[in-house]
Formats: C-alpha cells, sequence, structure tokens
C-alpha cells in the first residue's frame, strides 16, 4: 500500500480524535500508577497532538504491520514522555491493550523511554534529550534521497519535542542543517507547555523568541492550540504543504492538561500518582469524555 493510502486508511474526523485523545490520557494515568514512576505531565500535555499526529490522516502507517516501509515516521525527542507513545500504540494495535500497564517493569517491552529494538510502531531509541530532531533531518534527507532516486514524494518525518528540551544545543545545530538543506518532508511539534523538571522554562533558561528563531533559521512557522485537535489538524495540513524548507508547529500546552491537579505543575513532571491520586485523574478525565460524547451530539 503506497505511502497516501496509508495516510487515508489512519484518517479519522476531528471528533473522534478528540474522543481518542481522552482515552490515551486515562491509559496514560493508569500505566503510570501500575509502574510507580514515570512522567505524566509532558504525556498529558502531548496527548491531543500525539492523537491528532496519529489519528488524523496526516501521518501514514500500517495498522497491520509496523515495519511497512511506505510509512512515514515519527521521532518522539521528548523521550520521557513515552507513555502517550505507547498509548498511541495501543490505540492503533500493535500492543494489547492489557500491556500498557507493564510500562517499565522488569522484562516488559514498553521501557521507560522509547526502545525501537523492543516495541513496535518506536522508529527510534529517545530519551538523552535534544537528539531528536537530529536523528529525524537524517531519515528526512534519506527519503528525499531516495525519492529523487526512484521518483515520487518523500515520507514525511514527524519529531515532537519539548521547549526545555530546546535548551539542547544539537537542536539548533539541527535547525541550521534542516533549512539549509530544504527538507521539506520534516515537521517539527513544539509540546510548548512552559515547564521542565526544575519550574518553567522562562525562569530556569527561557527560549522566547522561540518562533522568531526558528523563523531566523529558516523555517516555517506555524501557531497552533496544543488542546484543540481542530487547530492541530490545520497546523499540520498547513505545515505538510511548505515547500522549500523545514516546518516547526509551535503548539502550546498545559503541562499535565485533564488533571486539574497536574495541570501546570513542575513537581508532575517525573511524579507517579497514588492509588487515590490516580482514581481521582481517571474519574475527570471521564467526565470530560461524557462531555466530549454530549457535544458530539448536539452538533
Amino acid at each position: 500500500m503506497a505511502t497516501e493510502q496509508l495516510r487515508s486508511a489512519c484518517a479519522h474526523d476531528d471528533a473522534q480524535v478528540a474522543l481518542i485523545a481522552n482515552r490515551m490520557r486515562r491509559d496514560v494515568v493508569e500505566m503510570l500508577e501500575a509502574a510507580g514512576s514515570g512522567h505524566p505531565g509532558g504525556s498529558l500535555s502531548a496527548a491531543d497532538i500525539v492523537a491528532t499526529l496519529f489519528f488524523s490522516g496526516v501521518m501514514g502507517y500500517d495498522a497491520q504491520d509496523a515495519e511497512n516501509p511506505e510509512r512515514d515516521r515519527f521521532v518522539l525527542s521528548k523521550g520521557h514522555a513515552a507513555p502517550i507513545l505507547y498509548a498511541a500504540l495501543a490505540q492503533i494495535g500493535y500492543l494489547e491493550h492489557g500491556e500498557l500497564k507493564t510500562l517499565r517493569h522488569m522484562g516488559s517491552r514498553l521501557q521507560g523511554h522509547p526502545d525501537c529494538h523492543a516495541c513496535p510502531g518506536v522508529e527510534v531509541c529517545t530519551g538523552s534529550l535534544g537528539q531528536g530532531l537530529s536523528v529525524a533531518c537524517g531519515i528526512a534527507l534519506g527519503f528525499r534521497a531516495d525519492a529523487a532516486r526512484d521518483g515520487g514524494d518523500p515520507k514525511r518525518v514527524f519529531v515532537l519535542t519539548g521547549d526545555g528540551e530546546l535548551q539542547e544545543g544539537e537542536n539548533w545545530e539541527a535547525a541550521m542543517f534542516a533549512a539549509h538543506q530544504h527538507i521539506d518532508n520534516l515537521v517539527a511539534i513544539l509540546d510548548s507547555n512552559n515547564l521542565q523538571i526544575d519550574g518553567h522554562v522562562s525562569d530556569v533558561n527561557g527560549i522566547e523568541p522561540v518562533a522568531d528563531k526558528f523563523a531566523a533559521f529558516g523555517w516555517e512557522v506555524i501557531a497552533a492550540d496544543g488542546h484543540d485537535v481542530a487547530d492541530m489538524h490545520r497546523a499540520l495540513n498547513e505545515a505538510v504543504a511548505v515547500t522549500g524548507k523545514p516546518a516547526i508547529i509551535v503548539a502550546s500546552t498545559v503541562k499535565g492538561k485533564g488533571v486539574s491537579f497536574m495541570e501546570d505543575q513542575a513537581s508532575w513532571h517525573g511524579v507517579a500518582p497514588t492509588h487515590e491520586e490516580a482514581a481521582q485523574a481517571i474519574a475527570e478525565i471521564d467526565a470530560a469524555y461524557e462531555e466530549l460524547l454530549a457535544a458530539q451530539k448536539e452538533a
């Protein structure tokens, strides 16, 4: 199946994607409670981004074959947010839903940071922050060389990075390289929640004006609400339509989104919820699910 056909096969409408994102948030809470460790804040902030990317039809993959060579590629540069990726892979069917609760357990395929040698659907081992954009540049450039040799359009590469992660200098070498090479089959997405383990990014080592910086490096910069599926879908469509240069979506988000006591709290960067906290979080997420269903029935 050609890449464009794979993309079409992955397409859901925005209302369906919003429901999927909600279920992914629930999975994140459940797997972290079971693990007793992990990173809820940055996983929850990225839920709508990841759900839109995987289930809107912008990125193509084969639900029956994680290794289909015609697939587009996704690099989770902020590898500590592995739970949200695993939740997406379970939605696709690469993982049995019950396996999610083996996160971080001895012998599990679901390690604390993604391992492409262990888990189907994981393209690149990540976790050492700052490297994902460079890897994505190489993959995208390779796809462009393949397309020049074989004809057709190159497959797309998407990379999700965090704003604290952009404090790593390697990102800016990659940004310079991607623009110089005109890698227009590369789309970066910035999960801009302004929090890292030590506090607010703007206090620790601010990266603003980040949009102007990427624009100065030669990138197309697109702003989006990272918790609005329709707006993320719009931004992704704009990004993949860019020619002659790479594109980045600066997605405004809230760390811990969807769980009231985790939202915008640096303390929830890398702490698992207790049983009682998980129960409260799941109740809030389930209530939001019912609200989404009700809104869809009224629409």
